[in-house]
């Protein structure tokens, strides 16, 4: 017996509710045809107004419009984690998902979340379609560009993701060229330079802080490839951009 004694446990009887759910064999159906790009089996799930069905949909607030949204939420969290997943780059599902759901926060309307839930959907399926269809970006390359990003803040070797990735260390930086058109070395700096502008912008860090907070050898360091890649230092961005509305994303 673990920690916690079973009579302490009492579960809600749902059943005296009405509720029960979906299968979860249908959910991941649903989830599997959007991370493949399933154009057809999401059209026809679309159709049928899943979504909106009291039909095995839990029931997570009383209010209709509150409960709906918080299906939105989840339904959005899992179609970013399955994308993901499949081939959609972390960051990329990410900004997706934060897109939708701050404009599905908006909404007032029973009607307007609904429809805002199937463009949604269609946006991901169709954009995972593309991405199998045409990204020419291999799986390696793919989980080297999310280790990239899950270890931004950190120095980064090409032999530290090659060993996660399993690969030889050679390979993956010609395989990585060859498909990215520059080195994996100036890819993950040009990244950290990328979020380091955020930070100037929002921020009321130092140069040198942000230099060590993104693991550059020094502040000189930090500012040269700061200026190779913006064109400015450091100092005269924020200058010219501090607290201004655009942020940079990392690819």
């Amino acid at each position: 017996m673990g920690p916690f004694n079973d009579k302490w446990i009492i579960e809600p009887d749902f059943s005296e509710q009405g509720i029960f759910h979906r299968k979860l064999s249908e959910e991941y159906l649903f989830y599997k045809a959007v991370a493949e790009g399933n154009l057809s089996v999401i059209e026809k799930n679309l159709r049928q107004n899943k979504f909106i069905e009291s039909k095995g949909v839990g029931k997570l607030s009383n209010n209709p419009i509150v409960n709906i949204k918080y299906h939105f939420v989840v339904t959005t969290a899992m179609i970013t984690r399955f994308c993901s997943s499949a081939g959609m780059e972390i960051e990329r599902a990410f900004r997706l998902s934060d897109y939708y759901i701050q404009k599905m926060d908006q909404l007032q309307t029973f009607e307007e979340v609904h429809r805002l839930h199937e463009t949604m959907v269609w946006d991901f399926t169709d954009k995972m379609r593309m991405i199998k269809k045409n990204d020419k970006a291999s799986k390696h390359v793919t989980e080297c560009k999310n280790y990239i990003y899950a270890h931004i803040q950190e120095r980064i070797f090409v032999e530290d993701i090659a060993k996660e990735l399993r690969l030889n260390s050679s390979y993956l930086s010609r395989l990585f060229k060859s498909e990215m058109g520059q080195p994996i070395s100036k890819y993950i700096n040009q990244q950290k330079i990328k979020l380091s502008m955020n930070l100037l912008r929002y921020s009321d860090e130092s140069i040198l802080d942000i230099a060590n907070k993104f693991s550059f050898s020094s502040q000189s360091h930090f500012i040269k490839h700061f200026k190779d890649y913006v064109g400015m230092t450091p100092k005269v961005f924020r200058d010219q951009h501090y607290m201004t509305l655009d942020i940079v994303s990392i690819e």
